[in-house]
């Protein structure tokens, strides 16, 4: 097994610089990049494709999750986290490993071990990154989602679910719908059900959940059917779930 590639993506320069200090001691490690934020490390990482990256949580811009939910083939990770110690333990089994800021330059080497590991196992690797996602769509499912990342071939960039004016079923996929066009993204509907905000946002139809406030208005148009149509003159089908949920909220 040749050198070990690595990229330390952190927003805080003093953590970098622990981490490197760390590493350097450790010839068979070679770092190749550091970043300060998860736009610059997805760059990084595409072209320079390393085994290794260490993450930080809680970024600006993109946080690691959402970095990570990003890469079509993530690197082995270590998480490097100031998280809560609840958020800790929840990826505790699934993650390469992960470093509680401040962490010991021998809890450092441990994990470096767990690397090493997970190199010669490549299979069980992607099954544990497939697991952190998994698992932390289901931590956070009360959680209400305020951004949505959004890939366009190379461009990415942040949008506000105030901004989304309704979301279309494709499959495995969803397609969004905003002022700024449409985007087909990697979720279930039922993510997205369970995780925008109630109030705003309703599953008319199994095919369709919409934004309240992008609703122009609502009107029978077969016996017992009704359609909603929306400020852009869009019509879109309305279940009969879906016809209770919106009249308790509208």
């Amino acid at each position: 097994m040749g050198n070990i590639r690595v990229i330390v993506i952190d927003d805080e320069s003093l953590a970098r610089e622990i981490t490197k200090s760390y590493l350097i001691k450790h010839p068979e490690y070679e770092i190749i990049a550091e970043c300060s934020n998860g736009f610059d490390a997805i760059k990084k990482i595409n072209e320079e494709k390393p085994d290794l990256i260490f993450l930080d949580i809680q970024m600006p811009k993109l946080t690691g999750f959402e970095m990570l939910e990003l890469l079509e083939e993530p690197p082995i990770i270590i998480f490097t986290t100031a998280y809560d110690q609840f958020a800790i333990k929840a990826f505790e089994i699934n993650a390469v490993d992960y470093l509680l800021k401040p962490f010991s330059e021998q809890r450092f080497n441990e994990a470096l071990a767990k690397t090493k590991l997970y190199i010669q196992d490549r299979f069980q690797h992607d099954t544990g990154i497939k697991n952190i996602l998994e698992h932390t769509e289901k931590e956070e499912k009360n959680k209400i989602l305020e951004r949505v990342v959004i890939k366009d071939g190379p461009k990415i960039s942040i949008l506000p679910v105030e901004e989304i004016n309704w979301i279309e079923a494709q499959d495995d996929y969803v397609m969004i719908h905003s002022e700024k066009g449409k985007n087909l993204k990697k979720k279930t509907m039922q993510y997205f059900e369970e995780h925008l905000d109630e109030n705003h946002f309703i599953r008319i139809h199994r095919s369709y959940l919409i934004n309240i406030d992008f609703i122009k208005h609502l009107e029978l148009y077969e016996k017992d059917s009704y359609r909603i149509i929306l400020k852009n003159e869009k019509q879109l089908p309305v279940s009969k779930t879906g016809l209770e949920k919106l009249k308790q909220i509208l």
